[in-house]
């Protein structure tokens, strides 16, 4: 469970330890006395060898380990016999017991035994061996050595069955953020690079679906033994969840890293897999360095997945795609329906506008995938003045050909609002569209919105001071829902709809739903209770005082048309 560097480091330690002790037997014995001199050589070959050891060790091989190991017992039981005196020879054979304990740390039980035999026969051979030792002594120390082992092997036993993971046998996360902490905390000192891969299996829920779970465990144990073989002695691989894996590659630069990935990813057999190569930056957080990796591991999957991508590589395909798409025209709207509350006859009141793309050659792109482009790089701002474009047009249509008046709600980037320029052009497209501020709703889900941004809430402000309605999206999964109150301007809550789907099941989730509602309407605003799919949450909702409902029930997102012709159909609630 430790990484090279951490074993060198113990390891060096141990014979520096070691190396010490024995001068200090040597400093108090007299120098003409050829055991003296003897055990002077002992001494200082252990302190070489701890230089060796710290300075070469962690490029070693883990099978390298058990030369120090078996070079520390030859060493250990021969400064035990040259020894001057009992006294000595005790001092020197209590060194075992750093053998043993780097033993049970460093490699696995069975071989660890296997040290700790070859050195309590070899340690109890020589103590035998000399006059002055007593057999009790001596057994003794054997029954502290094996109690040491005995020890030591439960800890790291436990301790790595909580960084384990039990089905590929490969560290689990968190093993694999402890051993990144470690060595990036070293990376200031030695300057050397770092890099770090995130590796995920295309399609496997699918291959789960098809072929059942205990095929999908096979195929992670495959995934993990071929790269577990195709990565160099110092890399460190783990599950990071799921049907995705890391890689750590010490030494490694991110050019270095993605060509290693690579060809491990191409030579190996089974499903298709994408990866993300980052390389540390000094600097830059452990946080930052994953952050980094799963963007490199999402633009490969963007970009048709079955590739490896490196971070700050050229532009994506995806990405430029996007921008000629927002250049072109070619992203659609859609709208979902919101329904007011009423014990007269619920009515669709408005509707949240959602943004649509068929990327040519891949098909539809996920909303969230969609955005989260957008805001990595730089497009965010176009995406929702063109998203807003179209939608404010398209009502300013309706209502000019038909009369009717669907309230408008849009979602906002925090990256948009923390730009101070984004209210005069939200004002811009407004008029220019012919749509009423007060029919158009700025969604915020709070979870993103930083509330301490100045400019964020200027913007928010701003905005409402145009008439704009300001809605908190997502409430009540943000961390400090209820203070956020009192520092963002809002009109409207609407609540998460995972918090929505148990409020049939949980009577306290129900409640909690209640309290909500009775807040909001103590501080005049208005309720959107989100993910509404079923008659009954519908009535629960409605019960307990909420203004509004979104969800499939009411209506699943489509295009203008298709929604004004399902209001058109008897039966269905019309807007006012």
């Amino acid at each position: 469970m430790a990484t090279p560097r951490a074993v060198a480091a113990t390891m060096s330690t141990s014979y520096l330890v070691g190396g010490l002790a024995g001068l200090c037997v040597v400093a108090g014995s007299r120098l003409e006395n050829p055991r003296t001199q003897a055990l002077l050589v002992l001494s200082l070959t252990a302190l070489v060898g701890a230089g060796i050891i710290r300075r070469w060790g962690n490029h070693w091989r883990r099978e390298a380990v058990h030369a120090p190991l078996i070079a520390a017992t030859c060493l250990i039981s021969c400064a035990v016999l040259i020894a001057p005196d009992p006294v000595s020879a005790m001092v020197a054979a209590s060194l075992m017991s750093f053998l043993v304990l780097d033993a049970f740390l460093f490699v696995d039980r069975l071989q660890a035994t296997g040290h700790a035999l070859l050195a309590l026969s070899g340690i109890t051979a020589v103590l035998v061996a000399r006059d002055g030792v007593p057999l009790a002594t001596v057994l003794g120390l054997d029954a502290i050595l094996i109690a040491l082992g005995v020890v030591t092997s439960t800890l790291v036993a436990r301790a790595s069955a909580a960084e384990r993971d039990p089905l590929t046998d490969l560290l689990n996360r968190r093993g694999f953020d402890r051993v990144l902490h470690e060595e990036v905390a070293c990376l200031p000192a030695t300057g050397g690079r770092l890099s770090v891969a995130l590796l995920d299996l295309d399609h496997f829920d699918q291959l789960n679906e098809t072929l059942g779970a205990e095929a999908g465990d096979r195929v992670l144990r495959q995934v993990a033994d071929t790269w577990r073989r195709g990565l160099p002695p110092r890399a460190v691989l783990a599950r990071y969840g799921g049907d995705e894996f890391a890689v750590l590659l010490p030494g490694a630069t991110g050019q270095q890293a993605w060509a290693l990935v690579e060809s491990v990813r191409t030579g190996r057999a089974g499903p298709p897999l994408s990866g993300g190569v980052a390389e540390y930056v000094l600097g830059d957080s452990v946080a930052q360095v994953v952050r980094r990796a799963e963007q490199a591991l999402f633009a490969a999957k963007s970009a048709g997945r079955d590739r490896c991508t490196l971070d700050g590589d050229e532009t994506p395909d995806l990405v430029r795609d996007l921008a000629a798409a927002l250049d072109a025209g070619d992203l659609r709207t859609h709208f979902q329906p919101i329904l007011q509350l009423s014990d007269d006859g619920d009515t669709v009141v408005g509707a949240e506008v959602l943004v649509r793309w068929d990327r040519p050659g891949h098909g539809p792109v996920p909303a969230q995938d969609l955005v989260a482009v957008a805001e990595e790089h730089g497009l965010v701002g176009r995406l929702g003045e063109t998203v807003l474009r179209s939608a404010c047009s398209q009502l300013a249509e309706l209502h000019a050909t038909t009369g009717r008046r669907l309230r408008l709600g849009i979602n906002v980037s925090g990256l948009e609002l923390a730009d101070p320029g984004y209210p005069e052009r939200v004002c811009a497209v407004l008029t220019e569209t012919g749509w009423p501020a007060s029919e158009t709703v700025i969604e915020v889900t709070e979870t993103v919105l930083d509330a301490d941004s100045f400019t964020s809430v200027a913007s928010l402000h701003a905005l409402r001071a145009m008439g704009v309605l300001v809605s908190i999206d997502d409430f009540g999964t943000g961390y400090s829902s209820l203070a956020r109150l009192d520092t963002l301007p809002a009109d409207i809550l609407k609540v998460d709809a995972a918090f929505t789907a148990s409020i049939t099941t949980s009577p306290r989730r129900a409640q909690m739903l209640r309290s909500v509602a009775g807040l909001a309407a103590a501080l005049g605003l208005d309720v959107v209770a989100e993910g509404v799919e079923t008659e009954e949450q519908l009535e629960l909702v409605r019960r307990v005082g909420c203004t509004y409902a979104q969800g499939w029930l009411p209506g699943r997102p489509s295009t203008l048309p298709d929604l004004v012709a399902a209001l058109d159909r008897p039966g269905v609630a019309r807007p006012i």
